[in-house]
């Protein structure tokens, strides 16, 4: 048995890569040799090294699961479907997404997360939770959400300042559009518990179903999908939905063939055809954190 071991079996030995190797060695963590350019390390000080700091030995990551994670976006669930990216779809909302998404429970997260202050999307969320993970940020599209109004209700709901006096169908605690529509309520004075909320849609499609079915007057929703289900719609906000992904995972084929698909024309008829989007900047590089991927 050598009493050297190589950058390569010190890598196995302690289950990171070989760049965390070069990293530590370089760093004077690792006790090592050079020779002819090549790092050796002597066995006996790596054991040795090993048994005082084992319990600071970076473990590999977890492998991501090929899953879409965030807020339902019906662009983005259908692109993924007709890109046949192989991706499955877990949308709960956007904070469940990112927090699944710093889990390591899925590739990508869809966001649109409101930031009262300063009057942004997305970016404030991603700096303060995310920006520590290799991640970048890429705008997907701007969508107009209002009320969704169910005909019998047209002449009642005219703004947010109606929505008490009709059954409201609520999103899940986690979504995007819960969390900004809770936000008007306050502006505007409106106690939350004066709403007479009907029960919780946890996607777009379920808000509107509601509506159209008759087990709720209004919801707060997206204008394609009130187009959609041929509902009254009153615009209330642009908001912009971004596309949040592991920058390794950016370059793995399950994301770039979403990708390549969008720069099609089937999928740019289909995104020119919905109420209320605009999807000319796909792929903008909104943020791009610094921390080096593992």
């Amino acid at each position: 048995m050598s009493e050297y071991l190589t950058t390569n079996e010190v890598a196995e030995l302690l289950r990171i890569k070989e760049r965390k190797v070069y990293d530590l060695a370089s760093s004077g963590v690792l006790p090592c040799n050079k020779a002819i350019g090549k790092l050796l390390f002597p066995r006996d000080q790596i054991d040795a090294w090993l048994a005082n700091h084992a319990e600071h030995v970076v473990q590999p990551l977890t492998a991501r699961p090929a899953v879409f994670l965030g807020s339902h976006d019906p662009l983005l669930e259908w692109a993924l479907r007709e890109s046949r990216s192989g991706l499955a779809m877990l949308f709960d909302g956007s904070q469940d997404g990112l927090r699944r998404f710093l889990a390591r429970e899925g590739v990508a997260v869809g966001l649109h997360i409101h930031d009262e202050k300063t009057q942004t999307w997305n970016e404030c969320a991603v700096k303060q939770q995310a920006a520590q993970h290799p991640v970048v940020l890429l705008e997907w599209a701007v969508r107009q959400r209002g009320l969704i109004v169910a005909k019998h209700c047209v002449d009642q709901v005219v703004s947010v300042d109606d929505v008490v006096n009709v059954r409201f169908v609520a999103r899940q605690a986690e979504a995007g559009a819960q969390v900004l529509f809770e936000q008007l309520l306050v502006q505007r004075k409106i106690n939350k518990d004066s709403m007479q909320y009907t029960h919780v849609a946890r996607t777009e499609s379920d808000l509107a179903a509601a509506v159209s079915s008759g087990l709720a007057d209004a919801g707060f929703g997206l204008a394609c999908v009130a187009a959609s289900y041929n509902l009254h719609f009153v615009p209330i906000i642009e908001e912009r939905f971004d596309l949040l992904l592991d920058r390794a995972q950016y370059f793995e084929e399950p994301i770039q063939r979403l990708m390549r698909f969008c720069t099609t024309d089937k999928f740019k008829q289909h995104a020119s055809g919905l109420v209320g989007y605009d999807a000319s900047n796909i792929g903008r590089v909104i943020f791009n954190s610094s921390a080096e991927m593992g």
